[in-house]
């Protein structure tokens, strides 16, 4: 790793727009792919979220760029959600501010007309959802002959939610003689077989994939029954009232009734899911970036898509059903080498939740029942048999993986990410 973003090679007017940011050291991720992004080599990374993996495609892209002829939209970032791809694209406007480049973005949950006319006034560099890229390809509003280099942000989570017949598509119609950089957090089968036919003898780089075992999240595990989650975070978050929390609920209409308890309770809070409009959702975000709120409720498809400073807490309302998605919702706090706390309730009907996410990171959360809505011994005792069911059969070649669960999705509700 190098401990200088001078060090890696980049133009003056980008080192400059890092400085502007507060950026001082590359991390481990940029470190490592923006030397083989920089020398035009396609990148196959496998890192967390949290890590900085933005930087590591947005500045080797802005840097081959400023260098070339504007024209057409010369490189494509895909992510998977609408937060996602607004994050990327304030990045862009950010690093490039010494740059005459033009990005844009185009997405679902929002009107077709000012994409449509962004588009016409051209830009260098575009980040979109896939399935509203593909219906303004196919309305004849987007061309990507020119397109340079194609970038896929979290393409598991693109795969996840249903997206990979859109994403084939798209990638017919981008030049076969360009630089891809496919970034993601896990690789499972489908995403390196996909990984695979996109890129080109890759270099590849691997950063620790497993935020649960990082050393700057404490972690820990409480035990409550369902009926009494609501008081216990009413409590934990009135015992800390500087603390900046992220809530993750298992489904929409239950966020929607924790943020309705928690402004009774006097604890100002906003919530995010896909039943929120596009601007709801914006609104939403900048009011607990900029601390209108101090707490933020969601569903996992923001996991991978809030990109905020300063987040001390993650709290898991609900255990995830998928372990891969415990870990993007917890690597929202500790981002970028700060510390964080991670907390997790869990009753009874989550305790297999509980040993498959242990299962998957190597190791057992810390217990916390030093609270009055412990459940007692006869949780503790139950979680024991499902412990050792787990060290047992991982004796044996360990658990089958959980089945990846991907509903069918239908053409218009894609065309709404």
């Amino acid at each position: 790793m190098t401990d200088s973003f001078e060090a890696l090679s980049l133009d003056s007017a980008l080192l400059r727009a890092l400085e502007h940011e507060g950026y001082t050291r590359p991390t481990e991720i940029q470190s490592l792919a923006i030397p083989h992004a920089l020398e035009g080599k396609d990148v196959l990374a496998i890192a967390p979220t949290g890590t900085g993996k933005t930087a590591a495609f947005t500045l080797p892209i802005l840097q081959r760029l400023a260098k070339g002829q504007h024209g057409g939209i010369r490189a494509l970032v895909l992510a998977p959600t609408r937060e996602l791809a607004l994050q990327v694209e304030e990045a862009l406007r950010a690093y490039g501010r010494n740059f005459k480049l033009r990005s844009g973005v185009v997405m679902g949950g929002v009107g077709e007309q000012p994409q449509i006319q962004m588009l016409k006034r051209g830009v260098d560099i575009l980040v979109a959802t896939p399935g509203r890229l593909l219906d303004l390809m196919q309305q004849g509003h987007v061309k990507l002959e020119k397109v340079q280099v194609l970038v896929l942000d979290e393409a598991d989570r693109m795969l996840d939610m249903g997206f990979i017949h859109d994403v084939r598509r798209i990638c017919t119609k981008v030049p076969t003689q360009r630089q891809t950089l496919f970034f993601s957090a896990t690789m499972p089968k489908d995403v390196a077989e996909l990984a695979n036919t996109l890129c080109k003898d890759p270099a590849r780089v691997d950063v620790d994939p497993t935020p649960i075992g990082r050393p700057n999240i404490e972690q820990k595990v409480m035990f409550v029954e369902q009926r009494k989650k609501q008081e216990l975070l009413t409590q934990i978050l009135k015992d800390d009232p500087t603390a900046m929390v992220l809530v993750f609920t298992r489904t929409k209409h239950r966020a929607d009734r924790v943020v309705k308890k928690l402004n009774q309770d006097k604890i100002r809070a906003g919530a995010i899911h896909s039943n929120k409009t596009q601007g709801a959702r914006q609104r939403a975000l900048a009011d607990f970036a900029n601390g209108r709120v101090r707490v933020l409720v969601a569903t996992d498809i923001a996991a991978r898509g809030i990109d905020v400073d300063g987040i001390t807490h993650v709290i898991n309302f609900d255990l995830s059903d998928e372990p891969e998605n415990h870990v993007h919702r917890i690597g929202r706090t500790a981002r970028a080498g700060a510390s964080g706390i991670a907390i997790s309730f869990c009753d009874r009907e989550e305790l297999k939740k509980l040993a498959a996410i242990e299962k998957a990171a190597d190791t057992a959360m810390m217990t916390d029942d030093d609270h009055e809505f412990h459940v007692g011994s006869s949780v503790t005792a139950y979680r024991e048999q499902i412990t050792q069911k787990v060290k047992s059969n991982k004796s044996k070649g360990g658990w089958p993986k959980p089945r990846r669960k991907r509903a069918k999705r239908s053409r218009s509700s894609m065309r709404m990410a």
